[in-house]
């Protein structure tokens, strides 16, 4: 199933993360597509306040790599591939190991291999000012 949403502010971008972490089972991975700026981590932090996660606690992991974040109904993990390069470095990330058990959040995610098949495609893109296009699809959602 694939929807589309256009957002007109970052609150209206979270918003729309919020309304999918509410929904999240154990073992969700959510890979998230769009060029510098387009709102990546404005989805994430909203998917993190669906799950129960302060929203104020989520913030870019581009140098450290991995945030994990706990407190709610689900631990998050917040992944951003942006400064690796060489399929080896993701792959040595041990992904697939730490995804059980959690909802797995993956910033830059066209830089995977081997994309889980069953993950959730976040698109987004620019629409003007500061609107975005978002496209979520779901791969065999429960």
């Amino acid at each position: 199933m694939t929807s589309t949403f256009t957002t007109h502010s970052e609150s209206e971008t979270s918003a729309l993360g919020s309304d999918l972490g509410r929904t999240v089972e154990p073992g969700a991975a959510v890979l998230l597509f769009g060029d510098l700026g387009t709102g990546k981590t404005a989805f994430v932090r909203g998917l993190a306040e669906g799950l129960g996660v302060s929203a104020t606690e989520v913030s870019s992991p581009t140098f450290t790599l991995i945030q994990e974040y706990r407190g709610g109904r689900l631990p998050l993990l917040h992944v951003d591939l942006y400064r690796l390069e060489d399929p080896r470095e993701i792959d040595d990330l041990g992904l697939d190991e730490l995804a059980s058990g959690v909802v797995m959040a993956i910033e830059w995610a066209d830089k995977l291999s081997e994309p889980p098949h069953e993950a959730i495609r976040v698109r987004i893109e620019h629409a003007g000012d500061r609107a975005r296009r978002i496209t979520i699809e779901m791969h065999n959602a429960q």
